[in-house]
């Protein structure tokens, strides 16, 4: 509850982020009273009243508990400063489990040791478990083989990061939503009948499908995610898209293998674009080629296209580089229309409201009882091919009327549907559908390609998007996590008072972080961004544990002037407890995300 309140002052909503990190946290929040009160159950078993044990435990475990609250707050909080697309995520995941784990520090701190007084009873002396022997034996072994175990150490170490060079990369996991969507595009000019046809057909195809239960066709709507330079608003007859209801997800496979049967069946459609999926951000790789020459940017994408489409496992491979339509080109004469008063303005406005019409602000309205109908004057569709007809169209000049092929010439050529510039510069887009497949494995395949590492000088390549995002998220969390455990150093020297064990605490992340990348190899998933929030999670995880065993260590060997292995067996044997049952509740908190347990696309 004080969570929420603080995500109400801070102006954060309910949201995706903001519930996984209440989510990821969950087992945070028990793990220092699970602390606390199994120190007060080791003191109850010693003989202790309730009372004595609930303040003798509480002020013998206050130093590890503040430190490993504090280590996860420094672990998170970084998170929250990250730039780019992964911060606009991550600002609000930081600050939302950073203050969560503040408020779990004050009820363990001041209401589990006053419950615990008043509520325990007293307890006898139980016989220590048999697998905590059975670990106890195994610690032995490895502080009296000590060369032994930093081998094995090491090459665990150096095995697990050669594994990670093996994992694929991504910036967000494919989802399993049980939506899905095709966009058909037909060529510039077709006629809202072909649309309508090709359609009809489409939806035939999709429907044929067993685990497609609904179909919605649009025709006529803007890109619906599209490429990052596509008008998202602009109506055209020869754009349609079909919105696809899947069945739920217990009831059929996942919806990548189903966007492939689609995409494979769709094949049979005659002259039109096919693009298969919602065009979310993990669905496709944009690639963007630059160039200030338009003849051999277009000559370049070409091969670049060709080559793209050779690539195995993609989907659709799909460019905004031939869309070309027919256009009336007027090429004025300049030195007759200057005697004649005539402006460029003007030919073009006469051309213009003789084949498409008046812009709607300057159209005569028909009055209906509950609308207005624009009236449009142009000339018929077959009129527009007839040049000797447009030539004598009338254009009004200084000095009177004049025919417009008396001052300018007319012809009929092509020309691309829309202009895109990336940097102010003339660009064309690939849409490259991932079709299941890692993005970093596909923009790694397509930076092999001949076209690709042999680009022409002036024309450069560019990759948006996805891509983009994921460059950024792998520079944003490698700067995060080498702050968060600056961050933890620091904390721990002020807590300990010293610049030497902060650092023994730190070695236990050696281990941890290569054992992330082999539990990715063995589930065989990618490094995206549930993985970085993974990593960022298991660095307060194994911080906790190893300030939960070294902090009783020093305090053996301070207080009580044990030997260094001696200090290490006694805190092995008392701290292992509360280390498995904080490691357990953590991962408990995280398990339900993890198998998909909840009514989301699951993809986290």
């Amino acid at each position: 509850i004080p969570t929420f309140a603080c995500m109400y002052l801070f102006g954060f909503t309910i949201n995706m982020v903001t519930l996984l990190a209440m989510s990821l946290v969950v087992g945070v929040l028990v793990d220092d009273a699970i602390v606390e009160i199994e120190n007060i159950m080791r003191h109850l078993e010693m003989g202790k009243s309730p009372y004595d044990a609930a303040m003798e435990a509480a002020d013998e475990i206050g130093m590890a508990v503040i430190a490993t609250t504090f280590t996860l707050v420094a672990v998170f909080l970084p998170t929250a400063f990250m730039s780019g697309v992964p911060g606009r995520f991550f600002v609000q995941f930081g600050w939302t489990a950073a203050v969560a784990v503040l408020f779990s520090l004050v009820v363990a701190r001041l209401l589990t040791p006053m419950m615990s007084a008043y509520f325990l009873k007293p307890r006898v002396a139980h016989e220590t478990p048999g697998w905590i022997n059975i670990y106890l034996k195994w610690a032995q072994w490895c502080l009296a083989h000590r060369k032994t175990t930093m081998a094995a150490a090491a090459v665990f170490f150096f095995g697990s990061f050669a594994l990670a060079g093996t994992l694929p990369t991504a910036f967000q996991p494919k989802d399993n939503q049980s939506q899905s969507q095709v966009s058909l595009t037909l060529p510039p000019g077709s006629k809202f009948e072909q649309t309508y046809a090709l359609a009809e057909q489409a939806r035939e195809i999709v429907m044929k499908n067993p685990n497609v239960t609904l179909v919605y066709t649009a025709i006529g709507g803007g890109a619906a995610g599209g490429n990052a330079f596509e008008p998202s608003g602009a109506p055209e007859a020869r754009k349609a898209t079909l919105s696809i209801q899947l069945k739920p997800r217990d009831e059929r496979p996942r919806k990548q293998l189903i966007e492939d049967e689609l995409r494979e069946a769709l094949r049979v459609l005659p002259g039109v674009r096919v693009k298969v999926g919602l065009g979310s951000s993990a669905d496709k790789h944009q690639l963007v080629l630059t160039s200030e020459d338009n003849d051999l940017l277009a000559e370049h994408a070409l091969k670049v296209g060709q080559e793209l489409r050779t690539l195995h496992g993609i989907g659709n491979v799909v460019s905004n580089s031939s869309i070309l339509r027919p256009e009336i080109v007027a090429r004025p004469d300049f030195a007759r229309a200057a005697d004649l008063g005539v402006t460029t303005a003007a030919i073009a406005e006469t051309l213009r409201v003789a084949t498409n019409g008046d812009y709607d602000q300057a159209l005569a309205k028909l009055n209906l009882p509950e609308r207005q109908l624009p009236i449009i004057v142009k000339l018929r569709d077959d009129a527009r091919q007839d040049l000797a007809l447009l030539e004598r169209l009338v254009v009004q000049g200084a000095h009177g009327p004049v025919l417009l092929g008396s001052v300018a010439k007319l012809s009929l050529e092509s020309g691309p549907a829309q202009i895109d510039r990336y940097d102010r510069q003339r660009n064309i887009t690939f849409e490259i559908e991932l079709a299941g497949q890692p993005l970093g494995q596909v923009q790694a395949a397509v930076a092999e390609l001949p076209s690709i590492k042999n680009m022409p000088k002036g024309v450069e390549m560019a990759a948006i998007g996805d891509a983009e995002a994921m460059n950024e998220l792998f520079a944003s969390f490698g700067l995060a996590m080498f702050t968060g455990v600056m961050c933890i150093y620091i904390v721990l020297v002020l807590l300990f008072k010293d610049f030497m064990q902060p650092a023994t605490i730190l070695w236990a992340l050696i281990l941890s972080i290569p054992g992330a990348f082999l539990a990715l190899f063995l589930t065989n998933s990618a490094i995206s961004m549930p993985s970085m929030i993974g990593l960022i999670m298991l660095m307060g995880i194994a911080t906790k544990n190893s300030i939960l065993l070294v902090e009783y260590a020093i305090v053996s060997r301070r207080e009580r002037g044990m030997s260094r292995a001696e200090a290490l067996l006694d805190a092995c044997r008392k701290r292992v407890r509360p280390i498995v049952m904080t490691t357990m509740a953590m991962g408990a908190g995280m398990l339900p995300v993890a198998l998909d347990m909840g009514l989301g696309d699951g993809s986290f």
